[in-house]
């Protein structure tokens, strides 16, 4: 195979194309940029440039693992999120862009003034993340009941210095002393069905099952997320939370048989519903 950049780009997208991926010339990009450690504009202003021996092997290696079907994320070990680069690993999801309405939302549900924001199953901390550096005058904690998730949003957040933000190991609430203290609780939460063809197939065969699948059609986690947040929600507080696209009738129905008020679902960037959302008003359950 040629080993000049011009080449490897038209070659590896073309290889890419029959392995179906998605976003064949962006992979070559991507790949390319990490072995050359070098930004996108490299590879315009030296296309003639010629891969010596190891950087051709490291580039052959990760090219055939994206065949395989590994998401780009787990192969370059990032992922940009809110504009923000975060470390990814295989022990948690791979933000998407979807998500990032989830961020929109919720700041638009945290009032003005110091106070608290929780994100249950945080993951690579992208959503408490993207949150704190947006409000750097609140204190935004995370939860993942993986340690190693937890580790590595603690790393991400010390890479880009956001210290207004905290993470903890534990199951959902498990961490929290039982207080109202929250003024928006924000989650990504497991909401697929065991049984979804989807989960054999492109990058979600490769991410942690325990992060992507709930009992109950999808529901049980959103069930026991929305049941008990009302005992650390502050009066009047904020539950925000993604599911999947035809979820948002019987997100709402759960919310409003728990006592949540203003329960709405909002759409994604695509136009599917992607985030319900309901207020509590602090009465006495």
């Amino acid at each position: 195979m040629p080993r000049s950049i011009e080449c490897l780009l038209q070659q590896t997208s073309a290889q890419l194309v029959t392995a179906g991926s998605n976003s064949p010339q962006l992979d070559s990009v991507v790949l390319l940029c990490h072995v050359l450690d070098k930004p996108r504009s490299y590879l315009l202003t030296w296309p003639e440039k010629q891969l010596d021996d190891s950087q051709f092997e490291m580039f052959s290696t990760l090219l055939a693992r994206r065949i395989a079907g590994e998401p780009i994320a787990y192969i370059v070990g990032e992922r940009e999120f809110w504009s923000l680069p975060l470390k990814v690993s295989p022990s948690t999801l791979i933000p998407r862009p979807d998500t990032e309405r989830l961020v929109e939302l919720a700041l638009e549900k945290i009032p003005l003034g110091k106070c608290q924001v929780l994100d249950l199953g945080t993951g690579t901390g992208a959503i408490a993340l993207a949150i704190a550096s947006e409000r750097t005058d609140i204190m935004v904690t995370g939860i993942d009941l993986r340690p190693e998730a937890v580790a590595l949003a603690t790393e991400n957040s010390q890479r880009l210095t956001i210290t207004n933000s905290c993470f903890l190991s534990g199951s959902w609430y498990t961490p929290l002393t039982l207080q109202p203290q929250f003024a928006v609780i924000v989650s990504n939460p497991p909401y697929i069905d065991e049984a979804d063809p989807h989960l054999i197939e492109g990058d979600v065969r490769f991410e942690p099952k325990s992060a992507l699948v709930a009992e109950d059609n999808g529901l049980a986690d959103i069930r026991l997320i929305s049941e008990q947040g009302r005992q650390y929600l502050s009066p009047n507080g904020w539950l925000l939370m993604e599911h999947g696209f035809e979820q948002g009738a019987a997100v709402r129905t759960i919310l409003e048989q728990l006592g949540y008020v203003q329960v709405s679902t909002s759409q994604d960037y695509a136009g599917l519903d992607r985030v319900t959302m309901g207020c509590w008003l602090g009465d006495h359950l």
